[in-house]
């Protein structure tokens, strides 16, 4: 029987008090294009990926909460540069950079919240090196 597996993340929700303020804060801070499908849904476009928005009434649960949410970025730019972005914006560090693990081998790690207190994660991965 073979065995059946999970290929790549689609899309999360993300439970929000402010619809404005917090696509305001991904589009401002870290650069995320904001989008409107279906019927006037927002989402937070990341490649292929999205994270779409409900207001804390709506249905990503029964009990909604907003600031539940934990997520990772990966970015190829250095943190001393997003570190340096994010206190440009405002945007108070919560901890790093720190070692972990990421899902394809060791990262480095900075953490942030956005307005409804969701734990945001950006990170690298080191650079391939080579051996000759």
């Amino acid at each position: 029987m073979p065995t059946l597996s999970v290929d790549r993340l689609e899309h999360v929700v993300l439970v929000v008090r402010d619809m404005d303020a917090t696509c305001a804060f991904y589009r401002r801070v870290l650069g995320i294009e904001v989008e409107t499908f279906g019927r006037g849904r927002t989402a937070l476009r990341v490649g292929r990926q999205k994270i779409n928005l409900e207001h804390a009434r709506g249905l990503a649960s029964d009990q909604p909460i907003p600031g539940a949410g934990h997520f990772c970025f990966v970015t190829s730019a250095p943190l001393a540069e997003w570190i340096a972005h994010l206190a440009a914006c405002g945007v108070p560090l919560i901890e790093g950079p720190v070692k972990r693990s990421g899902a394809e081998g060791p990262i480095d790690s900075i953490y942030l919240r956005d307005p409804d207190d969701n734990s945001i994660e950006i990170a690298t991965y080191a650079p391939a090196t080579t051996v000759t």
